[in-house]
């Protein structure tokens, strides 16, 4: 597996299509709140397979002074298989080199344990996104 910075319009169509599948198709997410006004601002993620299948994404935006970790997903038949962490080290290591000392996300409730793994801590109670149960997390270096 790799994971890439999307630097062409081929990687993003594949990152969007992840998401799609993922968020829309499966978790029933409605597509207007998938692809937002922030698509041109964030730094985009994809995972590749061994065979060049987008199999992963994620995108970062630099907030305040903080990366805001968005949109982190996997296709169903690879979670577990060490993409996420793989993805998420990426991303960190790419938010890093661009001065960023300290990571925010919104994590699906479920998710929480993954987050946790990875140096996550949560600070916030559930609330609800898209119809999902999420928490607030956070992690520093």
């Amino acid at each position: 597996m790799k994971v890439e910075v999307v630097d062409t319009d081929r990687k993003l169509e594949d990152a969007f299509q992840v998401r799609t599948k993922v968020f829309v198709e499966e978790q029933n997410v409605p597509v207007e709140e998938e692809i937002d006004e922030f698509e041109s601002e964030s730094i985009h993620f994809v995972i590749y397979s061994d065979n060049h299948k987008a199999i992963g994404a994620a995108r970062l935006r630099f907030v305040e002074d903080y990366g805001k970790v968005e949109r982190v997903c996997i296709l169903k038949e690879f979670r577990g298989t060490g993409a996420g962490k793989m993805l998420m080290q990426k991303l960190e290591h790419t938010g890093s080199e661009r001065g960023c000392k300290k990571f925010v996300l919104y994590a699906q409730t479920h998710a929480e344990p993954f987050y946790q793994r990875l140096g996550y801590h949560t600070y916030s109670d559930i609330f609800m996104d898209a119809g999902i149960p999420h928490i607030a997390m956070k992690k520093e270096f």
